[in-house]
């Protein structure tokens, strides 16, 4: 009976650890991240996206698991801008967006679209950020390292970045 009444405990104490924890991306959100980071790398160039991700060998692992993060959370915010759009005018939101006569499919394919086009902002957001970054710090490395932080070169890079593409929003 004691052993019963630990188990049950132990259960009912780890449920809002699970509830905290959240779900991990799916593998499309993951797929999805490898092309946007490729399209980081091509668009920033190899040193300012190690700068960009903490200068580490992996990088690029870094960048997939960093965005498809964000993917996960853009789809849903697609989710919530959609189901929204659908509730103001269900006509024009089935012709919009469905397809064939029925207008089937049509807040999958919103949510589809809608992520997408946020993804893709995120990017160039990123490259345009990061390119005026490098200018920045190529310019005057002591003023930049004053502006964005005395840590290291790699963090206040960072930091540039995250900061011009939150302003860009």
């Amino acid at each position: 009976m004691r052993k019963l009444i630990l188990v049950l405990a132990a259960a009912f104490l780890s449920l809002p650890a699970l509830a905290v924890a959240g779900s991990p991306p799916s593998p499309a959100d993951s797929a999805a991240a490898q092309k946007q980071c490729r399209a980081l790398l091509q668009g920033m160039g190899a040193p300012a996206f190690k700068l960009l991700y903490a200068n580490k060998a992996n990088a690029f692992g870094k960048c997939v698991s960093t965005r498809a993060s964000q993917n996960a959370a853009n789809r849903a915010n697609a989710a919530a801008q959609c189901s929204s759009a659908r509730d103001a005018d269900q006509a024009g939101f089935a012709a919009k967006y469905g397809t064939g006569p029925h207008h089937k499919n049509a807040f999958v394919r919103c949510v589809f679209e809608t992520s997408k086009a946020l993804a893709a902002a995120q990017v160039s957001a990123t490259i345009n950020a990061s390119k005026q970054c490098s200018a920045e710090l190529k310019a005057n490395p002591t003023a930049f390292k004053a502006k964005y932080g005395p840590n290291t070169k790699s963090r206040a890079f960072g930091k540039c970045v995250s900061s011009k593409v939150k302003h860009s929003s």
